[in-house]
């Protein structure tokens, strides 16, 4: 069965060619025009990757990308016609797994495509179902995060992030590893992912770098430090 990819491009030229190349590439290519109608159409389909324009109407790509990390872990790969490397950066801070520029040379396109859709799904590790730190309470069996008695909302990205470093607690893991354990990705390609989300997860959780037990370890990675207070 071939793979599912939604396009979400209002540009109906380049809309027009990409369905043609990824058709041509084997893939099942499905099409949304604008923001909102690219977020139904997740729900709806269940893609299995998500080609996503930066400049749409109305609901851009980055409130597109932010509101679907919030409720799916389907692999993102980002266009926009700007080359300003502040705008990689915001989509991999935002949760993308890749990011093109265009114009972009149709071979490459497919090669990141396939790359993507390469990558490994984790299952939940072994282990304890219910484990506790102080005020932090990881439940596998849920995939839910407390904190102080309340449930903090976590993508399964930073779910799986947050359990990858408690269950290993003490260990420093590479960014390389990380990737591995949180995304599937065992190319070690843009490590910086790693950071990012250890910055978005903090800050969920409400903890500054110096305070938080996620401890970020200068040329080695990042390792959960210390049991919280209660």
């Amino acid at each position: 069965m071939p793979a599912r990819v939604l396009l979400i491009e209002d540009d109906e030229g380049i809309a027009r060619l990409l369905v043609t190349l990824l058709s041509r590439a084997g893939f099942e290519v499905l099409r949304a025009d604008d923001g909102r109608g690219g977020l139904r159409k997740v729900h709806e389909t269940k893609p299995d990757l998500v080609l996503l324009d930066v400049g749409l109407p109305e609901l851009d790509g980055w409130e597109v990308l932010e509101r679907l990390r919030d409720v799916s872990e389907v692999p993102v790969l980002m266009l926009t016609a700007r080359t300003d490397s502040t705008d990689k950066v915001r989509g991999l801070r935002g949760g993308a797994d890749d990011y093109l520029t265009k114009p972009f040379d149709n071979g490459e396109l497919v090669a990141r495509v396939e790359a993507l859709l390469r990558r490994p799904r984790l299952t939940d590790a072994d282990g304890e179902d219910v484990v506790v730190d102080g005020a932090l309470q990881i439940d596998t069996v849920s995939r839910s995060v407390r904190l102080d008695d309340r449930e903090v909302a976590m993508t399964p990205i930073e779910f799986r992030l947050l359990n990858a470093l408690f269950r290993h607690r003490g260990q420093v893991l590479s960014p390389e590893q990380l990737l591995g354990m949180a995304w599937g990705d065992t190319s070690g390609i843009s490590p910086d992912r790693v950071k990012f989300s250890v910055h978005r997860l903090r800050r969920k959780l409400g903890w500054d770098a110096d305070g938080s037990p996620i401890e970020a370890v200068r040329g080695f990675g990042y390792r959960y430090r210390k049991a919280m207070p209660s």
